[in-house]
């Protein structure tokens, strides 16, 4: 592939950035988003890059299909910490449901890990998935739980909004979100990513964790992922 346009026009220059883990200074060149922290040998990403990475159909050739992979992961893991800051705003000082959410998401980071999956979709779906808990207690009583998939998507959505994701993220996001415990009504692997994660942290309440027959049942039963599964079974096995 000839080299893209855009980019032959523009002057290449050494940058300082900084690391994000230790501060320390270092420098990357301006067509460059990937460098190593010469202190603490962390590995990093520019948080600004090219737009057009973002829209152009032939950014995956442009730049690689490694560098592309490890951009969208970036991409996503920069939202997160932006994503988690809107949910404590959210939540105040709910810490249950906060907490629920972080343990979520590090399961389906690790499901993501091994499955595949669209991290800009599963990251900020873990982080929002029951952001309609709230509304839905206030409204109904604190028995009504189960009718937060009604009153979350509306709220993820404004999130959503807020942080710059696009329409169509935004849509996959949501739908997630309003069926996050409806399994078969989307049959995405985004999807069941989610519901899996969500069904690691959930199944130490929803049986008893002693009864190993039992316990083995649900997981054949509900578990929708292979790296789900065996998550599953190491932690309740």
């Amino acid at each position: 592939m000839s080299n893209c346009p855009g980019q032959d026009k523009r002057k290449v220059t050494p940058q300082a950035v900084f690391c994000p883990a230790c501060g320390c200074e270092t420098e990357m060149f301006s067509d460059e988003i990937k460098a190593s922290c010469p202190k603490c040998r962390k590995v990093f990403y520019r948080e600004v890059l090219p737009a057009c990475i973002d829209w152009c159909a032939s950014a995956k050739e442009c730049i690689g299909q490694q560098a592309y992979g490890e951009y969208i992961i970036n991409k996503s893991l920069l939202l997160k910490d932006k994503l988690l800051f809107e949910l404590k705003e959210h939540f105040g000082t709910d810490l249950k449901r906060i907490n629920h959410a972080r343990r979520v998401l590090d399961y389906a980071e690790e499901i993501l890990r091994r499955e595949g999956g669209d991290w800009q979709i599963v990251v900020p779906s873990a982080i929002l998935h029951d952001v309609g808990i709230k509304p839905a207690e206030e409204r109904y009583g604190s028995s009504a739980g189960h009718l937060q998939e009604k009153e979350g998507p509306e709220i993820a959505r404004k999130i959503l909004l807020k942080l710059g994701f696009k329409k169509n993220e935004i849509e996959e996001i949501c739908q997630i979100v309003a069926h996050h415990h409806s399994p078969g009504k989307i049959n995405t692997l985004n999807f069941k990513v989610l519901y899996d994660a969500d069904w690691l942290v959930n199944l130490k309440d929803e049986v008893d964790i002693e009864d190993k027959i039992k316990v083995k049942g649900i997981i054949e039963k509900v578990f929708l992922t292979k790296t789900g599964k065996g998550i599953a079974c190491q932690l309740y096995l």
